[in-house]
Parts: C-alpha cells; structure tokens; sequence
C-alpha cells in the first residue's frame, strides 16, 4: 500500500512538472518578444515622426539622430537592461519601416 502511495505521488509531481516547465518556458519568451515589440514600436513611431516632420530624411534613421531631434530619450533593451547602440537605426523601404541594432 505505501509504494502505490508512493508511486501515485511521484507520477503526479513528473506530470505536473512536463506540463509546468514548457508553459512556464513559452509564457516567458512571450513575454519578452512583446517586451521587445513594444520597444521597437514606439522607435519606427518616433521615426516615422521625425521623417513627417521632414527632420529626419535619409532612408536610415538612426537613434542619434532621434535623440539629437529630441523625439526619443535614451532607450534601452527591455530584456537586456542596456541601452541602444547610437549608431542603430530605422529602416525606411517603399513606406515600411523596421529596426535594426546594430551591436
């Protein structure tokens, strides 16, 4: 009786950990993509600002540039915690817009 105890207990403890663990992993990652997204969206918004205003006209914004025209703040990786290389930039293609880092 006690090893079926036993037995029972630690089967359910492994199922609760494969289901816990992969969700846990997915919900996390999630999390920072949209972390991420978010970030690189108010950047291409402040961009496409900056280009409206007509401040800002190269097919390459870069942050500098943004925060020399006072659109933006000193901005950092959400996940990471550091800020933004300067020299990154805003990539503007027949109206699309899309951030790259530069390391």
């Amino acid at each position: 009786m006690k090893t079926n105890k036993i037995i029972v207990i630690s089967s359910i403890i492994i199922i609760i950990l494969i289901i816990g663990i992969p969700t846990t992993y997915k919900v996390i990652k999630n999390h920072n993509q949209n972390l991420s997204k978010v970030v690189e969206d108010k950047i291409i918004e402040k961009a496409k600002e900056c280009y409206y205003d007509k401040k800002c006209l190269n097919e390459k914004i870069t942050l500098k540039e943004l925060y020399d025209n006072k659109y933006l703040a000193k901005i950092s990786d959400p996940i990471s915690k550091e800020y933004y290389n300067e020299n990154s930039y805003v990539e503007r293609k027949n109206n699309k817009y899309k951030f790259i880092v530069v390391e």
